[in-house]
């Protein structure tokens, strides 16, 4: 069984993105979704080898539901159920490409978990592949 992070599921995850950004099929949001996600993948990396970094997640979210509007607000209570449960959980909600977690990846509360090199990293590596797709 392949586990998330298994050598030959990220070569079969990087050569999807490949394909996908060298395609003009793929619209600008569908890009942002698929940057987000390798954000995401990061980020699962990084609670797997400590999870006490999920803390910091809770408390990004705490923070913000005492000054988020009422239209926010469902998506961040969404969020802290999520983070309720155990860290398998967390962790398949952020590999995942279900609209659920396509969603609630646009209100992560895991904002400033990755340093700033791992994403100039991702970014690095989404703008080369918007540029060949233009």
């Amino acid at each position: 069984m392949l586990t998330p992070f298994d050598p030959v599921l990220e070569v079969a995850c990087h050569a999807k993105f490949q394909r996908l950004f060298t395609t003009r099929l793929v619209s600008k949001h569908q890009q942002i979704d698929l940057r987000s996600l390798a954000m995401d993948q990061s980020t699962a990396q990084k609670l797997l080898a400590n999870p006490a970094l999920l803390e910091r997640a809770v408390a990004t979210l705490d923070r913000w539901l005492k000054t988020c509007s009422p239209r926010v607000r469902p998506v961040l209570m969404e969020w802290q159920a999520l983070l309720k449960q155990p860290l398998p959980e967390v962790i398949s909600v952020l590999l995942s490409t279900d609209p659920r977690a396509t969603r609630l990846r646009q209100s992560s509360p895991f904002a400033g978990l990755l340093t700033a090199s791992e994403r100039t990293e991702i970014l690095k590596r989404f703008s080369t592949r918007d540029s060949q797709s233009a």
